[in-house]
Order: structure tokens, then sequence, then C-alpha cells
């Protein structure tokens, strides 16, 4: 019986295929950190929608109330205030859950103006011109703010008070 022997040969190795496979291992780590990172970046930019959104929703909201609560004030509405009422800088008429609204006069005058036309306009009555400024802080730390400037033309019988 014969019997085989293996002894190893030395050969001089290069170490080619070892360079080969870190330069590839780094370029896929460089893809994968790339990927990562711009994932962050779009994950960050739809969070920050969002919260604009959900502010910008709050905010409406606010506006729709704050109009619906003077409409229901009847004689006591902050909208029958005339200019000489009302600060120069404007007067605060509400502030709920973060949110402030502002009302400002738009009269150029004392008096009250001609109401915007309409189909059957009533004779003798005029406007209060107004302004009303809403203002939400939303974010990390509140340091974004959004704003929403609401016209108001409300009818009034006199220079007094409305009808």
């Amino acid at each position: 019986m014969a019997y085989l022997t293996f002894t190893p040969t030395r050969h001089k190795q290069k170490g080619v295929v070892l360079i080969t496979a870190l330069i590839m291992v780094i370029a896929v780590t460089g893809i994968a950190v790339t990927l990562m990172s711009s994932s962050t970046i779009d994950i960050k930019i739809t969070n920050a929608a969002q919260e604009r959104e959900v502010a910008e929703n709050k905010l409406v909201g606010e506006v729709q109330r704050v109009i619906a609560q003077e409409a229901k004030s009847g004689g006591a509405s902050h909208f029958l205030l005339t200019k000489s009422e009302i600060p120069e800088k404007g007067q605060t008429i509400a502030e709920h859950d973060g949110m402030k609204s502002n009302m400002t006069n738009l009269n150029k005058g004392v008096l009250t103006l001609n109401c915007p036309r309409r189909y059957n306009p009533t004779q003798g009555v005029s406007c209060n011109m107004l302004q009303v400024t809403t203002t939400i802080e939303y974010g990390s730390k509140s340091k974004h703010q959004l704003t929403v400037v609401s016209a108001v033309a409300q009818e009034m019988a006199d220079i007094g008070k409305g009808i």
C-alpha cells in the first residue's frame, strides 16, 4: 500500500484578494451610511411637515372659534368696538390653547365705512372694518410661528353700536 503524503508548498501570496475585499467592504459601508443619512433627513422633513399641518389645522379652528364666539356675543361683541375704543396697537380678544387672537380696527377715521357692496344693501348701515390676527407657535421649543390674518366687516346701524 502506498501512502500519499501532502507536503505544503510555499507560494508567495500577494494579498490582492484581501485588499479587494476590504475596498468592497468600505464601498458598501459608505453606501449604507449615505442611505441611512438620507432616510433620517427624509424623516425629519416629514415630521416638520406634519407638525406644520397640525398647527395650521389648530389655527384655522381657533380663528373659526373666535369669530363664532364674537358672533354669539351679540351687543357685547368686540367687533362692535369703534376705532376710538380699541388701542392703537390692537386688543387681545382671545387666548386659547397657546394661541392668541389680536384685533385691530382698520377704519382710517373716527366714522365707520360704507359696507362692501352686496346685492341688496340696506340704506343707513355702515361697517366697522376689523382685522383679527391669530398666532400659534409650534415645533420643538416653539421656535416656529404661524399666523392667520382675517378681515371682518361688522355691520353697524350708526357710529354707536351694531345692529
